[in-house]
């Protein structure tokens, strides 16, 4: 998966180079593309933003700029987003969803935000990380490729993100691992057991018990079993 990521501050996502997504870049099987947007300001000081009309507070990057920038990478079958906190929030779905595409265009803002008018033309589908406002988009924007990448072929095993929070509905069980005994806390008998279809048992229980306890509205968005019933009720 291609990912082009306009921005005014490409440093900021050096942090992607690490650990899984670092591997993942090197096995070639997610390329990320920092397009500076202060590249394209014909200004000789490389100004890329302008006063609000209007008045008010802050300055407004200005159209011509983000647009020269886009038009450097658009290309007819890439997906555009524009990281806002006026946009859908992302969730599990979303997420899954955009990592069937090929080439993700994402539009950093910054300041006070991008003159509407360019936001008109490109017209790009606009997500949030959440109800608050940052500084900029580019957070938001390593969000959203950590997020979509773990789920490109080959980048985790399918195990690791069948299973996880919010894949299934539910959230995570517990996880553990060595020393067996920490602080007078031993592991679970049944994961030491070997018996899997005892370990999958629990692990549904425990999944249900956690979503129950931490975001019990989770509950009303998927269809229970019996046993996810009776696991619910003997809780109560």
């Amino acid at each position: 998966m291609k990912f082009d990521v306009l921005t005014l501050f490409p440093e900021m996502f050096n942090s992607l180079n690490e650990s899984i997504l670092g591997r993942a870049i090197e096995k070639d099987l997610i390329n990320i593309n920092l397009i500076n947007i202060r590249d394209f300001s014909k200004d000789k000081h490389k100004k890329v933003d302008d006063t609000p009309y209007g008045g008010g507070a802050g300055m407004v990057m200005r159209p011509d700029v983000v647009y020269d920038a886009y038009k450097s990478v658009e290309e007819p079958n890439a997906k555009v987003i524009f990281m806002t906190p006026q946009g859908k929030t992302l969730d599990q779905q979303k997420v899954e969803s955009l990592s069937k595409e090929q080439h993700l265009i994402i539009l950093c803002g910054h300041y006070e935000g991008i003159d509407q008018r360019v936001i008109d033309e490109i017209n790009p589908e606009e997500i949030s990380i959440g109800d608050y406002v940052l500084t900029g988009g580019e957070l938001p924007a390593m969000v959203l490729i950590d997020s979509v990448s773990r789920y490109v072929e080959g980048v985790l095993n399918e195990e690791s993100t069948s299973e996880e929070s919010f894949s299934t509905g539910l959230l995570e069980y517990p996880q553990y691992t060595r020393p067996e005994v920490f602080e007078n806390r031993e592991v679970p008998e049944v994961l030491k057991s070997g018996h899997h279809e005892n370990i999958r048992k629990w692990r549904r229980a425990e999944s249900l018990k956690n979503t129950y306890k931490k975001r019990p509205e989770l509950l009303k968005k998927i269809e229970l079993s019996d046993e996810d019933k009776k696991i619910l009720n003997d809780m109560n």
